[in-house]
């Protein structure tokens, strides 16, 4: 059986016709930066998430940096965050040299312990990121209590969770600034790189939109120290025409999602969903103990995994500098051991997922 883990040839046949026009006005047209599918896309991202501004840049990963300077983060500033989550959310916020300060993770979710972050807070501390990891939102309350608290911004990483919900309210939506990316095989990708800042703040927005083009205020007058950030008019112009039909795709990975969980209930950890929140399952992750065995069976069967993520940032060379050490975050180094992603898309047959479900059962 030929199963493929995001299966994004498939989609674009589905959507070809769409996405070709789209992409033809483009080239038609030469204007390849900041052109008028750029705007078309952020309205058209306002009113699928409720937020007031979204602003597209070049990738989740600038997203996170754009964020980040509009609040001013500076060299010895604070932010709180996760160790259990790809390297950009961490990486960033070094890379402006502020500092990465860990806490654990719950070890259901995978999300951050909103009830570890207080203590971890100094009087440098200037911003709380939890991660919506695998495409559920974190404890967005409680986070957004104790940031109340502090006087600190928060900044929401959702590059796996764009379309999720958190008490109905878009993830998109949530914080003083979230971000999110398009990179091809998220929940919402388009092909090569691309992200977007969103926010309900008049000012942010307005200084985002500068950020992105070097600080430009106007041509060649720059009020801040900026980044060559844009999203280019191809990439928006693909993420046009495939929004349409987004929420139908989230309703199609819910039914993915569910059949998994319900064959592998009582037997397996299964992905918990809080109450109150909806995931994008931009990965369906389990927890098993024989993982590297698992997934070279399931390998050749035919099946694709993959491992988010099988090393903590804590223990990354590039944060030696922290001085952490193992043992520091345990729920996150045991989850780093026993996590393994299934397919996950929304044009999985349900012939397809029983089939992996019947491998998995078979070599567990």
């Amino acid at each position: 059986m030929n199963i493929d883990f995001a299966n994004l040839q498939l989609q674009y046949q589905k959507y070809k016709i769409d996405i070709d026009k789209k992409i033809q006005s483009v080239l038609k047209k030469s204007n390849y930066i900041l052109g008028e599918e750029i705007y078309e896309l952020e309205k058209n991202l306002e009113k699928f998430t409720g937020a007031k501004y979204a602003i597209t840049c070049s990738s989740g990963t600038d997203a996170l940096m754009l964020a980040m300077m509009a609040i001013n983060i500076n060299p010895g500033d604070e932010i709180i965050t996760t160790p259990f989550t790809w390297v950009s959310t961490a990486e960033t916020i070094a890379l402006l040299k502020a500092k990465p300060v860990f806490v654990d993770i719950e070890p259901d979710t995978f999300n951050i312990n909103a009830n570890l972050i207080e203590n971890a807070i100094t009087k440098n501390t200037k911003a709380i990121m939890p991660v919506s990891l695998f495409g559920q939102p974190a404890d967005i309350d409680h986070i957004q209590s104790i940031a109340n608290k502090h006087n600190l911004k928060v900044i929401i990483d959702g590059a796996q969770s764009f379309g999720s919900t958190y008490n109905n309210i878009s993830d998109s939506n949530l914080g003083d600034l979230s971000i999110t990316s398009f990179f091809p095989s998220k929940p919402l990708g388009c092909y090569g790189d691309g992200g977007a800042v969103f926010t309900n703040n008049f000012d942010y927005a307005e200084k985002l939109k500068m950020l992105r083009v070097h600080g430009q205020e106007k041509r060649n007058h720059h009020k801040y120290i900026g980044i060559g950030g844009r999203m280019d008019t191809l990439q928006a112009a693909v993420l046009v025409a495939k929004l349409p039909y987004f929420a139908k795709e989230l309703i199609d990975r819910q039914k993915v999602a569910k059949l998994y969980s319900n064959s592998f209930s009582g037997i397996l950890i299964t992905p918990a969903i809080k109450v109150g929140r909806s995931s994008t399952w931009a990965q369906y992750t389990l927890k098993v103990r024989n993982r590297d065995d698992l997934q070279l069976k399931l390998k050749k069967c035919g099946i694709p995994t993959s491992i988010f993520y099988p090393v903590p940032l804590h223990l990354q060379e590039c944060f030696k500098y922290l001085q952490y050490k193992k043992g520091n975050f345990s729920i996150s180094e045991k989850a780093s051991k026993e996590v393994i992603s299934l397919p996950m898309n929304p044009f999985l047959t349900k012939d397809q997922v029983d089939f992996i479900i019947l491998k998995i059962k078979e070599n567990l």
